[in-house]
């Protein structure tokens, strides 16, 4: 084992049955070896942690805590809490990590020690036409020489750094964010490692797709993040009752517009990804279709996820 930095891996992982072979595999092939890796399960209710003893059995570096029902970021806490190293690095279930990955991420730290915070890259995973039109609608785009953007599937960072921004709220999603913002404000020295790439899988179908970003709306508004997200999506809608007043007014040729607009989003996303997938996306009704009806799936579920938050906010009040 490379022994020059100590890093200690944490994940947290419910349920990942079906996945959880693969991210073990690329963790055990990296070229650079964490000290430990501590996996931390949520309370899974298949055989995840049955499948996590029996592939590292003869592995005395890996260690699971089952930590009853736990949500992510509640996961993340006990394991950093229990990590012995200076260093912990952060990724997910359901992701496979380039062999490299953790070596990238601690190159910025060789070059410079005063660095206490590494945001690695991250990727979907294209095994599918629906994948790549999911991609094309909500992933981040890639620049060319920058990392795609901050994720927790991809960082490296001191445990002071952690321990003195709270640890993660214990929350089903948006934990992440509000946890590197947190950070920051900390005024530590970041850098980025746009090599260190981890891979996530995109949901399947629309109907899985519709009730991640529900769920995401809805925890989104519980912790007040409507501004990055929500308001943007209400004032666009806001906007398509004018051509709806001017058709009743004047005539239905108004109306046009409002598929002009969502043709115009995809194009939008499309250009956004052009150094992954090409300008030829355009030219495919079949790709423009498909990113307009999941967009459309995102933009309702984002909707009702918020009206969720509501009244459950009223419920509790």
């Amino acid at each position: 084992m490379n022994n020059e930095l100590l890093i200690s891996l944490v994940i947290p992982v419910y349920n990942e049955s079906q996945t959880i072979g693969l991210l073990l595999e690329t963790i055990i092939k990296q070229q650079y070896q964490p000290f430990e890796i501590i996996l931390v399960d949520g309370g899974s209710t298949d055989n995840t942690v049955a499948l996590i003893k029996e592939i590292c059995k003869d592995k005395p570096q890996y260690r699971v805590i089952e930590a009853g029902r736990a949500m992510p970021g509640k996961g993340r806490n006990i394991g950093a809490a229990n990590a012995a190293t200076e260093w912990i690095a952060f990724t997910d279930a359901g992701i496979k990590l380039d062999y490299s990955w953790l070596e990238e991420l601690i190159r910025p730290v060789k070059e410079n020690r005063e660095v206490s915070i590494v945001y690695g890259d991250f990727s979907p995973q294209i095994n599918s036409f629906f994948d790549k039109c999911a991609a094309i609608a909500y992933v981040p785009g890639r620049v060319l020489g920058k990392i795609r953007g901050k994720s927790i599937v991809s960082c490296l960072m001191k445990k002071e750094v952690w321990e003195r921004a709270g640890g993660f709220p214990d929350l089903r999603a948006t934990e992440d964010l509000i946890f590197m913002e947190n950070a920051e404000k900390l005024n530590y020295q970041v850098a980025f490692a746009p090599g260190a790439m981890a891979y996530w899988e995109l949901r399947p179908n629309l109907s899985s797709t519709y009730r991640k970003f529900d769920l995401y709306s809805k925890y989104n508004v519980w912790a007040g993040r409507q501004a990055q997200w929500h308001y943007g999506i209400a004032r666009q809608y806001a906007l398509m009752i004018i051509p709806v007043i001017l058709s009743i007014l004047f005539s239905w040729y108004w109306l046009l517009l409002i598929p002009l607009w969502m043709l115009a989003r995809v194009i939008k996303r499309i250009l956004l990804h052009r150094y992954e997938f090409g300008l030829g996306s355009l030219l495919n009704p079949f790709i423009i279709f498909r990113v307009a009806l999941i967009t459309l799936i995102i933009d309702t579920a984002t909707f009702s996820g918020w009206i969720k938050a509501l009244i459950s906010k009223q419920s509790n009040d």
